[in-house]
């Protein structure tokens, strides 16, 4: 039992949005992990470095547009609370882009099989 052409070419039309949607959306997410791998490494940098100041080295920290001055101790705990975002955020970025890639490759299947089966 055959397809009609105009079903056929509805269809491959459907797959095709699906998977360059798919394709645009994963372009997004592997900007987002770069750019939060970036950010994640600016901080293992900036903790390095504070681990070679003295302990009573005074340290500002940016607050809006001006500086406070804080303690070590705390711009590291601050950081570390980052560093677990991030690492959060990685995790379910990640997972996204295994999706969407999963989404991609199933949606060039279906548009083959549809092809070899119609052809």
């Amino acid at each position: 039992m055959a397809i009609p052409n105009e079903k056929l070419q509805q269809l491959l039309q459907e797959i095709s949005s699906k998977a360059q949607f798919a394709e645009q959306q994963l372009g997004i997410v592997n900007t987002q992990i770069a750019s939060k791998k970036r950010e994640s490494r600016r901080l293992q940098l900036s903790d390095t470095e504070m681990d070679a100041l003295p302990k009573d080295t005074p340290v500002y920290d940016g607050v809006g547009k001006m500086f406070v001055l804080t303690s070590t101790g705390e711009v590291k705990n601050r950081q570390a609370k980052e560093a677990e975002e991030i690492k959060k955020e990685l995790a379910n970025l990640d997972k996204k882009q295994h999706y969407l890639e999963t989404t991609f490759k199933n949606s060039q299947d279906h548009m083959e099989q549809i092809l070899k089966r119609g052809g």
